[in-house]
């Protein structure tokens, strides 16, 4: 079975090839020589990813996820939340940042990671799935693995950021991982089905 992921993000698409590799062969629009600029201008992490899906999936007709991910920070009143990708404007490290700015002097730096994806199997049946991983905001950059706000999260329960994880660290408890290992499920309880669209 293929699957097709909705994004540019080579960290994402990364991640994802990584923690699928003994189950889906996972294409990205890199493999295939697609590009599309999509506004998320969703307003919730289930419509952005949502719209990336069924843009790709009306595209190349192959069975597509979507995934929005969004970093939610308590004392911040949930920002940066669905704009988390472009909080700072310029990629990751202005996202950190800004992020970081914010929250100096702050005492509460209490966190949550969110990942929605959605499974489109056709245009007209799709589902969604959620993961989600509770930490906290660190005062500086720790560690150089990952991507996006990976450098200054420590998930609950740990002494590190995702960003002094390895891959396989990371993956094996990441918000990301909760929700791919909840799409996987979904398949494999619906493996003929799905299978015999999912060419």
């Amino acid at each position: 079975m293929r699957l097709l992921v909705a994004s540019k993000n080579r960290g994402k698409i990364s991640e994802i090839k990584k923690i699928y590799k003994d189950s889906i062969e996972v294409l990205s629009p890199i493999d295939i020589a697609i590009e599309l600029d999509i506004l998320e201008d969703g307003n919730s992490l289930r419509d952005n990813s949502l719209k990336k899906a069924l843009a790709y999936f009306r595209k190349v007709d192959i069975c597509t996820i979507g995934e929005d991910t969004g970093l939610f920070v308590e004392a911040l009143d949930g920002k940066p939340g669905i704009y988390s990708a472009r909080y700072g404007g310029k990629g990751d490290e202005s996202n950190r940042k800004k992020l970081l700015l914010e929250l100096k002097g702050i005492s509460n730096r209490r966190a949550y990671f969110k990942t929605v994806i959605a499974l489109v199997i056709r245009e007209d049946f799709f589902r969604f799935f959620e993961g989600k991983v509770n930490g906290y905001i660190t005062e500086e950059e720790i560690g150089n693995n990952g991507f996006g706000y990976d450098p200054i999260f420590v998930p609950e329960g740990y002494s590190k950021t995702f960003g002094q994880m390895s891959a396989g660290e990371k993956n094996n408890i990441s918000h990301r991982n909760i929700a791919l290992r909840k799409v996987l499920s979904y398949i494999e309880d619906k493996k003929d089905k799905i299978e015999s669209l999912c060419k």
